[in-house]
């Protein structure tokens, strides 16, 4: 017995996962995998040294010297893929077409047609292919979604968001190099643009504007998207300098307003108008929260699943449609690019 997404307890056997890229988001997913009671068998490295040390530290029984081998590990049943961003879409098809699901780091692809080569894969498998958008799991989430459902928000008018880090300026850093698929809006403004996805659906129409770095990569992007509804959101995603991390649901009725770190475990209100309070969320899990994540591919595969209901496949691969249309907007292009 072992909790599910909502803390709730499920007889529900593990999958054994094997870890692609020890890195360090790697190392936080599978600390989260462990605090849930899952069940980590492997992990893959294009240098051994490094695939052992990671075995060591989180006490996994093989240790794999490259990718290929990771994905051809009979114990292994669904592969995380950890890996650089221009890396996760051929990571992702190795893993599929050695008949292994995927949960892949987000961004998924660095490009919407990679995006759907990796679905258009697993469809053609029947096996899992999911985008490890780990905040759209958190229960914090799944309440307010349970919320904006129930129309007490009234009519929503807007969505906004930040992701906004001090993390570095050093030209040589992944998170400024282009051909690593750097700058803040892949790294960090895929959060609020996948929350805006998430609240209002597919934006109709797109501004953008950017300032870039000293390599081309951008260091700051701000959108402005219009829906379907006429409802508008708005983004902020920065990697060098700290904002408030913070996010909002406006309706005509009520408000929701998300503490900091609105995309990791947190607390909310919701308030009216006047300012009255009408729920207040407190969070209260172990661990980083991206173990839900896991327990939701998890449940997809034991019930004969392909997909998710939390983000559908083709959800992501429209998202990674929007951010190739905000990187046409700034001007950002990655090496290889037409």
């Amino acid at each position: 017995m072992r909790p599910d997404s909502l803390g709730f307890m499920t007889s529900q056997a593990s999958l054994r996962w094997g870890i692609l890229g020890p890195g360090g988001i790697a190392r936080a997913f599978t600390s989260d995998l462990r605090t849930a009671g899952l069940d980590v068998v492997a992990v893959g490295s294009r240098r051994l040294e490094a695939a052992q040390a990671f075995a060591a530290d989180f006490g996994i029984p093989h240790a794999h010297g490259s990718y290929e081998d990771l994905v051809a590990d009979p114990d292994v049943d669904i592969v995380y893929v950890a890996t650089p961003h221009p890396m996760h879409a051929a990571n992702a098809l190795l893993a599929l077409e050695a008949g292994k699901h995927v949960l892949v780091e987000k961004p998924f692809t660095l490009t919407a047609d990679e995006a759907a080569a990796v679905r258009d894969a697993a469809a053609a498998r029947g096996l899992l292919a999911m985008e490890a958008m780990w905040t759209r799991y958190l229960p914090h989430m799944i309440r307010i979604r349970e919320i904006v459902a129930s129309g007490v928000l009234g009519e929503l008018r807007a969505v906004t968001a930040d992701h906004t880090q001090l993390i570095t300026s050093d030209p040589s850093h992944r998170l400024n190099a282009l051909e690593l698929g750097g700058g803040a809006l892949l790294d960090l403004g895929v959060y609020p643009v996948s929350f805006a996805w998430d609240i209002l659906g597919e934006p109709l129409s797109i501004v953008a504007s950017a300032r870039l770095g000293e390599t081309g990569a951008d260091t700051e992007v701000a959108t402005i998207m219009a829906h379907a509804s006429g409802a508008l959101s708005t983004t902020l995603s920065a990697s060098r300098a700290a904002g408030p991390n913070a996010a909002s649901i406006i309706g005509t009725e009520a408000r929701i307003d998300i503490d900091r770190v609105w995309y990791t475990p947190t607390s909310f209100r919701v308030v009216a108008p006047d300012g009255r309070v009408l729920e207040e969320y407190r969070s209260d899990i172990e661990g980083r929260g991206m173990q839900y994540q896991a327990l939701a591919a998890e449940r997809i595969i034991a019930a004969g699943g392909t997909d998710s209901e939390e983000l559908p496949i083709d959800e992501t691969v429209a998202i990674m449609a929007t951010l190739d249309e905000i990187r046409s907007l700034i001007g950002v292009r990655y090496p290889g690019e037409d």
